[in-house]
């Protein structure tokens, strides 16, 4: 309730509460069961709609765990129907360790698919083994069409070692315009602030497309 108050105070218009599909992960990351947060998320929940703010629920290792690994489809979907019982606007299948394959991704996004609008249902891929637009592909095929993404592939997680930022944006957005899909999204200009971002950071970003868009410019 403090953040969502100092969220509130900022004037901010969507929040996210984050629980995870691993009772591991749960514990490590904000030290209590899978249970016990959704229990913490009800009044914030609660006090969002009343002031007509839009919330999101976020499912973290959805498709694996740093610390129990393999994360059964059915807890997934628990997490979901949760959310789903507490009226959140969006529900967010994470990839939060990028460990996740397009056949998980569809096993995990046709069952969650079954018990929430594919409208309401995004995907939060990270790329740690470079499999996050593959990832985003087989979810786009399961009727998805909201996806996470990073400028230059920015990010990472501090609980889960080894993870990777988000897709990067530049990369996404070059797959949809090959399949003719319109984002509504400048890619210039996404390719020049990550490679800005990038600049200001003082190392290179993670974008392929992003990076190759900039050689060819400077060639």
């Amino acid at each position: 309730m403090k953040g969502f108050e100092g969220a509130l105070a900022a004037g901010a218009d969507e929040i996210v509460i984050f629980g995870a599909a691993s009772e591991a992960f749960s514990q490590k990351n904000i030290n209590c069961s899978i249970a016990e947060s959704i229990a913490r998320f009800e009044p914030v929940v609660q006090a969002a709609r009343e002031a007509g703010i839009r919330v999101r629920g976020s499912i973290s290792c959805a498709l694996g765990c740093p610390y129990q690994g393999d994360v059964p489809v059915e807890s997934v979907v628990d997490v979901a129907q949760r959310y789903l019982a507490m009226q959140v606007d969006e529900i967010d299948v994470a990839d939060t360790i990028g460990v996740g394959t397009p056949q998980r991704v569809r096993d995990v996004m046709t069952a969650v698919t079954r018990v929430v609008d594919p409208a309401r249902v995004s995907g939060h891929f990270h790329d740690t083994y470079g499999q996050a637009l593959a990832n985003i592909l087989a979810a786009l095929e399961t009727g998805i069409s909201i996806f996470h993404t990073s400028v230059a592939g920015l990010g990472g997680c501090p609980y889960a070692k080894g993870a990777t930022g988000n897709v990067a944006t530049e990369d996404v957005l070059y797959m949809l315009r090959g399949l003719d899909i319109d984002t509504g999204v400048d890619f210039d200009a996404v390719v020049d602030i990550g490679q800005w971002m990038s600049a200001h950071l003082n190392r290179k970003g993670s974008s392929r497309a992003g990076n190759a868009i900039a050689a060819k410019r400077a060639a």
